[in-house]
């Protein structure tokens, strides 16, 4: 079984979550739930930022301590994230001894292995306290930061301990050009490779007489710059430096924001290469979510709370409505109204009006037993003949495999829905109604039999986007196996025959007014 070891960003313990991060975390949770079904041994972690000159500030107007302040914020997160169904394995914390003690680790084995690549050197520039780095002029418009705008850029001239990024240029560009660090999608990378076309600067990794933070090896007046402490909580996480951390590292996929690449992209490969430890081996920079065309962030606000948005339909419909509506490649706008519409088309009006119409019968005509049809008892088979849907849910599953090993999440979405689309057109053309009334049981039961097989598969295809919905479909049927004991693998051998139903609910009731 093969292991993926996957990772979202580690979120600033400044403020409160928004749909931004909810858009990552909900996206790497889709993809550890399809490489789940598609049977790796899935690691997926995700944790708190709480270093950082943001985190002291936020502390002090609240009349906090700063670790005060980051126990609550790592709450907040992590119940947030908790509502939203994520099944992370780990939730890693950057003041957890774990960690301090790897970034003391990692910098040592830099030391010891390239003593060159550490130096100490005077520094001056413009600090941007949003993303807890000195900026360079191309990312200053007029006066401001583009990522944070409403910020003052401050200005900071200190000595400090740096990493000869410079030196590690060529190693970088030649893996990500070749493939062995893919970065996806396609823009993304050409942005980071113009990044590293253009040269590198070596970058100051050390703040003086902050104390809040961890101590600089063999330097009790500096603490590790945020952004130098905080990339290495993917290694952290893997039990580094301890024997046995090469089970997990390299990581399989980090998943961030855009925003971030250069970091993630090029300083963490950089810094791992110093190291002589292996970089990932892929990193996927997601789009941001918008409110009429601007970014969603803590420092400008945002118009819509994410607890409002899980509240107006659950956590499964801000799911799929994320990542299909939004999508997980490019930005995109939320709004209401279209939150709205994709909820009553998709979620009500074709997975829940199909799984209602499909159960409903087969309890009206079959007495709740799922026929056995031409496909055989047993939940797995054998298989027999297929029919119009089989041979639909077998187009759609490859289309969907093939998109969701691309991280295409809003295309797999698409297979997994349109799967459901045929499905309702199905139960049409056969009109199951009237082979009744004409006493046709042999071809009532051969489509009932194959409107079960289908919403059973649809539960399987759903799972990573709409967890708690597809349990529930799922369940319905009463299967020996869990939904997590089952693969894709087994999605062509499917069979519910002779398997008794429950009752379907309603499971998206029709929709609510949004908020004014």
């Amino acid at each position: 079984m093969p292991k993926f070891y996957i990772t979202t960003a580690i979120d600033y313990s400044n403020g409160d979550p928004h749909l931004g991060h909810a858009l990552e975390k909900i996206g790497a949770d889709c993809i550890a739930r399809y490489r789940r079904l598609a049977g790796d041994a899935v690691h997926f972690l995700m944790g708190m930022d709480e270093h950082s000159q943001s985190v002291i500030q936020a502390a002090a107007a609240a009349g906090v301590t700063p670790q005060a302040w980051v126990d609550r914020m790592a709450s907040s997160f992590a119940d947030y994230w908790r509502r939203l169904q994520c099944s992370n394995d780990d939730w890693i914390r950057t003041t957890e001894p774990r960690h301090a003690r790897a970034v003391t680790a990692l910098l040592e084995r830099i030391r010891a292995r390239h003593p060159d690549d550490l130096f100490e050197a005077e520094y001056a520039g413009l600090y941007c306290t949003g993303c807890e780095e000195f900026k360079t002029g191309a990312q200053i418009v007029d006066g401001h930061c583009i990522e944070h705008p409403t910020l003052t850029l401050i200005p900071t001239k200190e000595r400090n301990h740096f990493f000869r990024l410079s030196g590690y240029r060529d190693a970088v560009l030649e893996r990500i050009r070749s493939g062995v660090l893919a970065v996806e999608p396609e823009i993304r990378r050409n942005e980071v490779v113009r990044l590293l076309e253009a040269g590198l600067q070596d970058i100051s990794i050390s703040r003086q007489r902050q104390p809040w933070g961890i101590p600089f090896p063999g330097d009790p007046q500096q603490t590790v710059y945020v952004w130098f402490d905080a990339l290495i909580n993917y290694l952290s996480a893997t039990g580094f430096p301890d024997a046995g951390y090469d089970r997990l590292w390299p990581a399989d996929l980090h998943v961030i924001g855009k925003g971030i690449t250069r970091f993630h992209c090029i300083i963490w490969p950089a810094m791992l290469l110093a190291a002589e430890l292996p970089p990932p081996r892929a990193v996927w920079a997601h789009g941001y979510v918008q409110w009429s065309g601007a970014k969603m962030s803590k420092t400008a606000g945002t118009a819509v709370s994410l607890g409002e948005a899980i509240d107006h339909y659950g956590a499964d419909a801000l799911r799929y409505f994320l990542l299909r509506e939004v999508g997980f490649a490019n930005d995109g706008d939320f709004t209401w109204e279209r939150f709205d519409a994709r909820y009553t088309a998709d979620l009500a009006n074709t997975l829940g009006n199909l799984v209602k119409r499909s159960l409903d019968m087969i309890h009206s005509y079959r007495a709740g037993t799922v026929p056995k049809g031409e496909r055989g008892a047993g939940p797995l088979g054998p298989p027999g003949p297929p029919g119009p849907l089989d041979d639909a849910a077998r187009v759609c599953s490859a289309a969907y495999q093939k998109a969701m090993d691309a991280c295409r999440l809003e295309e797999g979405a698409v297979q997994w829905m349109e799967l459901a689309g045929r499905a309702n057109r199905y139960i049409q053309e056969t009109a199951p109604w009237e082979l009744k009334k004409a006493g046709k049981d042999a071809e009532l039961d051969t489509v009932l039999a194959s409107l079960a097989r289908t919403v059973a598969r649809l539960a399987v295809l759903a799972h990573p986007f709409v967890p708690t919905t597809s349990e529930t479909i799922w369940g319905l049927f009463g299967p020996p196996a869990p939904l997590a004991q089952v693969r894709l693998a087994h999605l062509s051998d499917l069979d519910v025959g002779g398997r008794a139903v429950a009752k379907p609910p309603i499971l998206f009731p029709k929709p609510r007014l949004a908020p004014a």
